[in-house]
């Protein structure tokens, strides 16, 4: 927390509206879980400042706020995150501006229990009305969601050769981008909404009354919500924040998806139905390829001068704490052990569990 500029956040604060009292004492540096942001309670007012370290997709600093912004403004129209109180622009004291938004009272998701939660929680952002194309910048528009996904894949394939793979692993993945090439090729359309994108369950908080909220959007985009709805339950995700680590059967996994699939319209659940599975395999390849690109970027050297760069994405371990760096090593270790990518791969096996599980009756809420 060493890199936030408490005064120059406050003096920043003071030019809002509604927010001209707050005083040194008010601002409360919070626990660091993600390697994005850094986050800055105002006592008393429940209201916290996000203060980006970074732009995962790659954007400059003001394009980068703008465009969490709008994650926001779009997101908390579901009545599911949180609402947006303020913007504070990138300045050479505050490199990548913050956002002021609504602090959240709740828990971390427990699983399974709280599979359900999440299900609807998706399902009521997945329902927002869809803007004409026109409308939807800043936000990313995959209009073919499995081409949008493959591009982010194919950048971060590009480390396969140096990272620190086994050559089963190795094996594995190329296995994967083989099979999603050929895919890529020959799919058509496919139903598309306000998606997240970055739904690990360590991304979401619990309210008192059982709902589930997003926190984290600094990644939402115009796709497919099968997407969503695998990276909440995949295995790279499910064990990925310490607080909400599990590892749901797939029978869980399964009563997962058709809660969401009975809760949205019967006209999206069929059509969503058949992708289900393929975007699981989309969407782990993607996770997969993160923690490769990962592997071999946080050794490199910390991005300077953020405040003026073209990109400001940086996954160098001086970026963040070394608790959480560690973390982050030991999760991308685990997840690229053969025997790990193996076992996520079984559920879309020549047998196809998951699939025929999917074809069974309505849900039954998780033990």
């Amino acid at each position: 927390m060493e890199r936030v500029n408490f005064d120059a956040l406050l003096d920043a604060l003071h030019r809002l509206p509604r927010f001209a009292d707050v005083a040194p004492a008010d601002l409360e540096p919070m626990r660091v879980t993600g390697l994005a942001h850094d986050h800055v309670s105002i006592r008393g007012r429940g209201i916290l400042l996000r203060v980006p370290k970074q732009s995962q997709f790659g954007l400059d600093a003001a394009t980068n706020l703008a465009y969490q912004a709008a994650c926001f403004e779009r997101v908390s129209r579901s009545g599911h995150a949180p609402a947006l109180h303020g913007v504070i622009p990138p300045s050479a004291a505050i490199p990548m501006g913050a956002l002021v938004v609504e602090q959240i009272d709740g828990r971390p998701p427990r699983l399974p229990e709280d599979l359900f939660a999440l299900a609807d929680c998706m399902a009521r952002i997945h329902a927002l009305p869809l803007p004409s194309p026109e409308a939807r910048a800043p936000l990313a528009d995959h209009r073919d969601p499995v081409g949008g996904a493959l591009a982010e894949i194919e950048r971060q394939a590009a480390f396969l050769d140096d990272a620190s793979l086994r050559p089963a692993a190795r094996a594995q993945i190329r296995d994967e981008l083989a099979w999603a090439r050929r895919f890529g090729q020959e799919v058509g359309g496919q139903p598309i909404a306000l998606v997240l994108t970055d739904t690990h369950p360590g991304n979401f908080l619990v309210d008192a009354g059982d709902k589930a909220v997003i926190v984290d959007l600094e990644k939402a985009l115009y796709g497919s919500p099968a997407t969503d709805l695998a990276h909440a339950t995949l295995y790279t995700s499910t064990t990925w924040d310490v607080a909400s680590r599990a590892a749901p059967s797939i029978d869980e996994i399964a009563a997962f998806y058709r809660r969401y699939l009975h809760t949205v319209t019967p006209a999206l659940g069929r059509h969503l139905a058949p992708w289900l599975v393929p975007m699981r395999r989309i969407t782990f390849l993607r996770a997969i390829t993160w923690c490769v690109k990962w592997d071999v970027l946080h050794k490199h050297s910390r991005i300077a001068d953020k405040h003026r760069r073209a990109s400001t994405e940086d996954w160098s371990a001086e970026n963040s704490d070394a608790a959480l760096v560690a973390h982050v090593a030991d999760r991308v270790s685990e997840y690229l052990r053969p025997q790990t990518i193996e076992r996520i791969r079984a559920e879309w096996s020549e047998s196809r569990p998951l699939e025929r599980l999917l074809e069974g009756p309505g849900p039954t809420r998780p033990a």
